[in-house]
């Protein structure tokens, strides 16, 4: 998978992309597992990733509810059994 970030959020530590193969947009938060630093991609629709785009505030809940684990049926990449947690 490639994953191309179209907007990064410094402030608010998440990114809005596209998968490059397959054409899916997400949105990607940084985790930690205490052995090394990754993303989490979750999948938005592509109205979404426009609105996130233009609107990084609008995002905002979205990603606190992926910090939070609640929209984990969205993980583009399922986690491994260290999973981490947010940075």
């Amino acid at each position: 998978m490639k994953f191309q970030d179209a907007l990064v959020h410094r402030d608010h530590r998440f990114c809005v992309g596209t998968e490059q193969d397959s054409g899916r947009c997400y949105v990607s938060i940084p985790v930690s597992n205490g052995m090394v630093d990754y993303e989490e991609y979750y999948a938005i629709d592509r109205a979404t990733f426009e609105l996130f785009r233009r609107d990084p505030d609008a995002a905002l809940p979205f990603v606190a509810r992926c910090r939070r684990r609640e929209l984990d049926e969205l993980l583009i990449v399922p986690p491994g059994a260290n999973r981490g947690t947010a940075i």
